[in-house]
């Protein structure tokens, strides 16, 4: 796909996808949702992508539902919306076997708050912002936001977020758990550099059956989840990195995973 309304930048191991619709704040209207859900698609099955970076170029990160596009239609539909375009990236986001970094450069509104928690990592600029937009408009939360939010914080925040509508500041966000760092200016592209290099150079697999695990876990019940760890384990325990990961522990050097 030549995609038109996000970046998808490749560098070595890593993959940077942006939300390239700075005039309107990189809200989203149809062809950017389609082209995440094809650029997730396309970072799944490339084995070379170890850690994907999600962002928004410009002032916002991303401010929600692009509403003149949506309210064109003479006939709009939320569930038809919902189920084509928002389901399938979510779904999308929590199901790839690979960390997703969110750098979180400004505003995330309605949606784009929901796509920063679906993330896997957040770090946040200081100046950034989150907000749960809908009730401005008299909607409810979608994307995800009612699933993630209340385990990220609690569901006394969540209630307060989503019925009051109001500004989260990064350094909030980061004190309830909604967000793992928030940064200055100086350390912003740093800690981002940090982060992702970590990952990049982490044990592939096994980061992406934790993350599995841990999605499965809010579902689940301890005999259950103590099976899926055992099977997990055993997936784990026949890579390639399990190998080096004890074989450089036996000979006290650091290990060089290679994502197999």
């Amino acid at each position: 796909m030549d995609y038109k309304s996000i970046l998808y930048t490749k560098s070595d191991t890593v993959l940077t996808i942006t939300l390239n619709r700075p005039n309107v704040y990189n809200a989203l209207n149809e062809e950017m949702i389609f082209e995440l859900q094809d650029a997730f698609s396309k970072a799944t099955i490339d084995q070379d992508i170890r850690v994907i970076v999600l962002t928004g170029i410009g002032k916002a990160f991303c401010s929600g539902q692009d509403l003149k596009e949506f309210l064109s239609n003479p006939n709009p539909s939320f569930i038809d919306s919902i189920y084509k375009r928002y389901n399938p990236l979510i779904k999308a986001m929590r199901e790839i076997p690979k960390p997703i970094i969110c750098r979180l450069n400004g505003i995330a509104a309605g949606a784009g708050c929901s796509l920063v928690l679906a993330c896997d990592f957040v770090i946040a600029h200081f100046e950034a912002t989150l907000v749960q937009a809908f009730v401005g408009i008299g909607l409810v939360p979608d994307s995800g936001s009612s699933y993630f939010l209340p385990r990220a914080t609690s569901s006394k925040f969540a209630f307060e977020a989503a019925t009051m509508g109001n500004k989260i500041s990064a350094t909030r966000a980061f004190e309830i758990g909604m967000i793992n760092r928030v940064c200055n200016d100086d350390e912003f592209e740093y800690t981002v550099n940090d982060i992702v290099n970590y990952y990049k150079n982490a044990p592939t697999k096994a980061i992406g059956l934790i993350k599995k695990m841990l999605n499965n876990s809010t579902n689940s019940n301890l005999d259950t989840q103590l099976d899926f760890e055992a099977f997990c384990q055993e997936i784990a325990g026949n890579t390639n990195d399990f190998k080096e990961g004890t074989n450089a522990f036996i000979e006290k050097r650091k290990p060089v995973f290679n994502g197999n």
